[in-house]
């Protein structure tokens, strides 16, 4: 927090035009980079006002955190265009903040830098987030902490801004490590419940042990390259360098991305993440904090396409993270639980791409933004559902309820059309890249091109079924809602209109933005400055049997779950169901292997230290100070006072000594 605070500082010091630093051209002569710190400074800004002014700006403090992030997204709107218009081999540049750290030999500079990667997270984090800011300010309107709220999204927002716009691992480790602090106080901020307290507990330990990772990674670039900025790291000569450093580093960023990413072995903590209010939902699960882990993979792509098997355990990771959180969503009746096991899926999705080297960077972030506004408006969906239904979640006490709340079932709707991938939908023209990128050969090995091509296309037929479960469970069917928790009638109703304009903008996204992305391959074009130019690779299958074979398994899933759950009846108590389904509903036991291999193990190693620390060291120290007073208290009982005694003692030591002599000259 106070180096976030000496960035805000130094933001009249970035004003001058000399101190934009063109990485590939001429000095620029121009205004608008110049004031792109205004993008961090404006949220972060109106976070510390909030917290500063307390009660007082309770009346209008929600409205300033939706004009800062407003404000945040027209800055960023700005230099996106003004570097849309330079040449694309010209569209890196850093923006010079200042001297930050000079210790010894480490010397490192605060900067933001301005490419197709880091705009494109600018952009997708400003606008998303302005909705749900504008979402939050009725969903919130009765929390008499609302100010307070506001203060943390604008918080959140300025720490992700500095994650994606930093020049430097360490300055991007700064915004990691306050997007897992304002996550904490969001996931919590209805702390007063402990179930909440404990879900805010569980998101910030299982991020703090990937930044574990982030830190070591950090080491290992410092001693390998001599810093740790962008420009001395990804431009490195690698020649030099050996493939294990490579993959250590790999492993290590990864191992970072698995904790922010809710990536298998670290996914545990995303589902009881949803203790927060729903629009922390739509921020944190949708378009922000777990995508931080893509964008560091894709970020630092010139390091994993130099170690193949960090590669390698990526693709890996990713697939494994797709199904399990396919698999476990099949099982959820809690409707922001189930959304949250969807995310986890998606990110797979993302994160197996991006270990699919230059062929699948750009694809990545392709989904990534088409899943920002699909998601995000889904999680308002939802929102809008509780809204209506007594803050009730489980999807076995709704159903019908399309013929109640029209707005939320269309919008909802076309998020659900895009997540399965029907065209024209935004997640046909993302998802289906990643599955045909899935099955192109990767260094001439036919066996990853149909393992992990499989892995996507199954990944495709459950997350139809799943995700069509949610839909037909919550707005179609039968009625399962006669009454309320406390007895009395209920009476669904639309939410008002500040809920439902974001959720229709979001929706318009989700129906067109795939395909406006997708025109002349604009958008990996955009990207490539960053992740490099992918030569086409020919998949082991024909493009047009993949996306035939991606449809029927989508249309079964769909079909299978219409059959189950719309046009039958469904229990409002869930049946036993099978083993499968029953590890399904408890997150395919995670909480348990955790507690198994980490939490247990951990809780008798620090038993077994505390008996250390007890009966060894503080018992020698114990046993040395007792001893050392014992011998004291023998010898003073020698320290008469009398002169008798001491010359008793005198004579007894003399006649020792003679006989002593005696006995060795005999």
């Amino acid at each position: 927090m106070h180096t976030l605070t000496a960035l805000v500082a130094a933001l009249p010091a970035a004003l001058p035009l000399e101190t934009i630093e063109p990485i590939a051209s001429a000095p620029v002569r121009g205004g608008i980079y110049a004031v792109a710190p205004l993008l961090v400074g404006l949220p972060l800004a109106s976070a510390a006002l909030l917290l500063l002014l307390g009660r007082r700006a309770d009346r209008w403090g929600h409205w300033l955190g939706v004009l800062a992030s407003a404000g945040a997204f027209v800055v960023g709107l700005a230099t996106f265009v003004a570097l849309l218009g330079r040449p694309a081999d010209d569209r890196v540049l850093d923006v010079h903040l200042g001297r930050w750290i000079d210790a010894g030999a480490f010397h490192l500079d605060a900067g933001i830098r301005l490419d197709p990667l880091s705009l494109t997270f600018v952009l997708l984090v400003t606008f998303v987030g302005t909705l749900i800011h504008v979402y939050s300010v009725a969903y919130m309107e009765h929390d008499a902490d609302r100010r307070r709220f506001f203060a943390y999204l604008n918080l959140f927002v300025a720490a992700m801004l500095v994650l994606v716009l930093a020049n430097s691992y360490l300055l991007l480790f700064v915004g990691w490590e306050g997007v897992g602090l304002a996550s904490y106080l969001l996931i919590g901020f209805w702390n007063h419940n402990l179930p909440y307290a404990v879900a805010a507990k569980k998101a910030f330990v299982a991020n703090r042990i990937g930044d574990i990772g982030l830190l070591v990674a950090l080491g290992l670039m410092f001693a390998t390259f001599g810093g740790v900025d962008f420009q001395t790291v990804l431009t490195a000569d690698l020649s030099g360098v050996s493939e294990g450093t490579m993959t250590a580093i790999g492993l290590m960023l990864l191992l970072a991305a698995c904790g922010k990413s809710a990536q298998f072995p670290l996914q545990s903590w995303l589902g009881d993440a949803m203790a927060g209010p729903t629009p922390v939902s739509a921020l944190i699960h949708a378009a922000t904090m777990v995508t931080a882990g893509v964008y560091l993979i894709v970020r630092s792509n010139v390091l994993f396409d130099a170690a193949p098997t960090a590669q390698l355990v990526v693709v890996v990771v990713g697939a494994i993270t797709l199904l399990f959180g396919a698999i476990v969503g099949c099982a959820k009746d809690d409707i922001k639980k189930a959304l949250a096991a969807s995310t986890m899926s998606q990110i797979g999705y993302m994160v197996l791409a991006a270990g699919l080297g230059p062929v699948g960077y750009a694809f990545a972030i392709f989904h990534l933004v088409t899943h920002g506004f699909f998601k995000a408006g889904m999680f308002l969906g939802a929102g809008s559902v509780m809204h209506g239904m007594d803050d009730q979640v489980d999807m076995r006490r709704f159903g019908g309820l399309g013929r109640y709340m029209k707005v939320t079932y269309f919008t909802f709707m076309a998020g659900w059309l895009a997540i399965l991938g029907i065209p024209p939908f935004a997640g046909y023209w993302s998802k289906d890249k990643i599955i045909e990128a899935a099955f192109v050969p990767q260094d001439g090995q036919l066996w990853r091109a149909w393992v992990f091509g499989l892995v996507t296309l199954i990944g495709a037929g459950i997350t139809a079924f799943y995700m069509s479960r949610l839909f037909f469970m919550t707005f179609e069917g039968e009625r399962r809602w006669s009454s309320r928790r406390d007895g009395g009638d209920q009476h669904p109703h639309e939410a008002p209109a500040l809920m439902t304009w974001p959720m229709i903008v979001l929706a318009v996204g989700s129906v067109g933005l795939g395909a406006l992305l997708s025109v002349g391959g604009w958008f990996t074009h955009w990207l490539e400055p960053v992740t490099g130019h992918a030569e086409h690779g020919e998949p082991v299958l024909p493009v047009w049997l993949i996306v035939t074979l991606t449809l029927v398994l989508v249309l079964a899933g769909g079909v299978l779950a219409w059959r189950r759950y719309a046009v039958s009846t469904v229990p409002v108590a869930p049946p036993i169901g099978t083993a499968l389904t029953r590890a399904a509903r408890v997150d395919l036991y995670q909480d348990q292997v955790n507690d198994a291999l980490l939490v247990e193990p951990g809780q008798h190693l620090t038993r077994s230290l505390v008996f250390v620390d007890g009966a060894v060291v503080d018992g020698g120290a114990h046993g040395l100070g007792k001893t050392t007073v014992g011998l004291g208290a023998l010898l003073r009982r020698l320290q008469t006072g009398f002169v008798r005694s001491y010359a008793g003692g005198m004579l007894a030591g003399l006649v020792v000594l003679l006989v002593v002599l005696l006995v060795t000259q005999s």
